[in-house]
């Protein structure tokens, strides 16, 4: 893993083990400044290493990459506007370790609480 000056952008080079053993390795390109390229590093070093402190919104694009192949593209795209509209902006930066119960009940009461611009509120989920 390392941060690199190339010209006036920064390039991160990472080393990693894939599934087989094997090892890789990856980079990229063209951050502004030496803080975004490490912040990018400690997120792929996070979603390869499948901890905890990574964000709602690395989780989800794991998830995405296993989930969107098992499932039928119009199952996939309502799912996926569901988490990208009502979650990701609500839970998108927080580590997923500090999501507490709490949390998820408060943003379901939020969710409950929504009314749009001509007052309507969400569907009644049937029973």
């Amino acid at each position: 893993m390392a941060v690199y000056k190339d010209g006036d952008k920064w390039r991160v080079i990472y080393r990693y083990t894939n599934y087989k053993g094997e090892r890789k390795q990856t980079q990229k390109r063209g951050f502004a400044t030496k803080r975004e390229a490490l912040g990018w590093e400690r997120e792929v070093m996070l979603k390869s290493e499948s901890k905890l402190d990574m964000t709602f919104a690395s989780f989800f694009e794991i998830y995405e990459a296993d989930k969107k192949k098992r499932v039928k593209e119009n199952t996939w795209e309502s799912k996926s506007h569901v988490i990208r509209t009502k979650i990701l902006p609500y839970f998108g930066e927080r580590k997923i370790a500090e999501i507490e119960p709490k949390d998820v009940i408060e943003w379901q009461n939020e969710m409950l609480s929504y009314k749009g611009e001509n007052g309507e509120v969400y569907s009644p989920r049937p029973t």
